[in-house]
């Protein structure tokens, strides 16, 4: 008896598919698929935890001091003067060591801080043991607290932080007699700091200062501006909404400042800059277009 053999002929295209493995192997394999997820949701979750527990020690390294108010006074149109006594704590008081610093305040039985700009020279701070602040009262926030507060009330103190304005940067006043100043609403706090404390206006040849208020009523520090100018700044007001008396600059602090404008020459001149948003960023580009560095136009965040 004869047996014929088939051959089987495959075209050039096909394949031949690999056998399947056993279910037992793909239990396995699933199994280990879900531990390895399982384990990298551990880690993950592992590593949250620890940034929210560095990030909850970070905040509870704050110190806080406690410190009396010594005068609280409308100082403008929702703005108060505030006076805190650190004479108690000295080192508080040595560590305002810059123009433009701040620090956080917590007033009783709340916990959320507001910042808030030191107004005083750091003279003040060392010689009298006293901050003195400029504070816009906002609905609802703990500034608007803070002002409903009386003299002898306590408050508490964060450390004093930032790097506040590094007027070296444009030093020596022979080398940028032009310094330009740039302040909205309770903006102006830290420019009076920087103002009283000094830095060489007299020997400026154009210190001028653009302080931009809605209008009169709401512009503070008016009865300094007389010591100011005889130390050798120049105060230009700017009313977003004055009355009809204005005879002023009216309109937006950058605005004016487009229309005066008068820079000389860029590579001598500096700047500071202290208010809203808006304004310091308009400010900043047109100066920076003008030619002046962007490492002589100085801020205190």
């Amino acid at each position: 008896m004869s047996v014929t053999t088939t051959s089987l002929s495959l075209a050039p295209h096909a394949h031949l598919s690999p056998p399947l493995p056993p279910m037992s192997i793909l239990r396995r394999l699933n199994l280990h698929n879900h531990l390895n997820l399982r384990s990298r949701s551990r880690s993950r979750n592992h590593r949250l935890f620890r940034s929210l527990a560095a990030a909850a020690v970070r905040q509870d390294t704050t110190v806080w001091t406690q410190a009396p108010l010594t005068e609280i006074e409308p100082a403008a149109e929702s703005l108060f003067h505030v006076t805190i006594d650190v004479s108690d704590s000295p080192d508080l008081a040595v560590s305002h060591t810059r123009p433009g610093q701040y620090l956080q305040l917590r007033v009783p039985d709340v916990e959320k801080p507001s910042f808030l700009a030191i107004a005083s020279p750091p003279s003040l701070s060392e010689a009298r043991g006293a901050f003195e602040f400029l504070v816009k009262t906002v609905a609802g926030s703990t500034a608007e607290l803070l002002c409903g507060l009386k003299k002898g009330d306590v408050v508490e103190l964060s450390q004093v932080m930032g790097r506040g304005f590094d007027i070296d940067r444009v030093d020596p006043p022979e080398s940028f007699p032009t310094l330009l100043i740039f302040a909205t609403g309770s903006g102006i706090s830290p420019i009076r700091s920087l103002i009283e404390s000094g830095f060489s206006a007299d020997k400026r040849s154009d210190v001028r200062l653009y302080y931009g208020a809605r209008n009169l009523k709401r512009m503070a520090y008016q009865d300094r501006f007389k010591d100011w100018e005889s130390s050798g700044v120049k105060i230009v007001p700017v009313l977003s909404q004055p009355d009809g008396n204005w005879t002023g600059e009216s309109g937006f602090v950058q605005a004016a400042f487009t229309r005066a404008k008068q820079i000389y020459s860029p590579q001598s001149t500096g700047a500071v800059l202290c208010g809203q948003k808006q304004m310091t960023e308009e400010i900043t580009s047109i100066l920076v277009a003008d030619g002046v560095s962007s490492e002589k136009i100085l801020k205190n965040f």
